[in-house]
């Protein structure tokens, strides 16, 4: 368990942390995901870990959410809290449905341009560039060193930027 604990609490302490904003839930919801592993490991041999721990992770986050909407409902806001509330949704820019469409389909469109990277490319960077984890973590994460993370993530940039450059130039014919 220690090297459960070890391997995976300062990435997931970061997970959650940047989605909850609430360094209290953020450690219980570690502390969930870790015991679930370690229950889970104990079971079963796990093929990879890495990827088991943040499915489990991100379930836990589902869950706590979808608890946490259903309970909002029950919830007295004071009125400046409300009047704050509507401040901050008028400064927030809106998201248009299409708008919604448009940016999944161009995630979808750069996760399947990575297609063409290899396996552990692809994973570092999706693990920073849309789960925001800092190099550093990561490189605990995987157990690799940080300059190899920062080696993949350029690899992944100049890939895509190199694809892009063909995009624009075919668009151009």
């Amino acid at each position: 368990m220690r090297d459960l604990d070890s391997q995976f609490r300062a990435p997931l302490m970061a997970y959650f942390r940047r989605r909850l904003h609430d360094h209290a839930l953020a450690q219980d919801l570690t502390q969930e995901t870790l015991l679930r592993l370690f229950v889970a490991q104990r079971a079963t041999a796990i093929e990879n870990l890495e990827r088991y721990v943040f499915k489990i992770a991100v379930n836990l986050l589902r869950d706590h959410k979808s608890l946490q909407s259903r309970a909002a409902f029950h919830v007295f806001v004071p009125i400046e809290e409300a009047a704050t509330g509507e401040l901050e949704q008028q400064l927030v820019e809106y998201l248009s449905p299409e708008r919604v469409l448009l940016s999944k389909d161009a995630l979808a469109d750069v996760l399947r341009t990575l297609d063409g990277l290899g396996q552990r490319t692809r994973e570092i960077f999706v693990l920073f560039r849309l789960e925001h984890m800092k190099q550093k973590e990561i490189a605990t994460l995987l157990g690799i060193g940080q300059s190899t993370v920062e080696k993949h993530v350029m690899k992944a940039m100049l890939y895509l930027a190199g694809r892009e450059g063909e995009r624009s130039s075919a668009m151009a014919h």
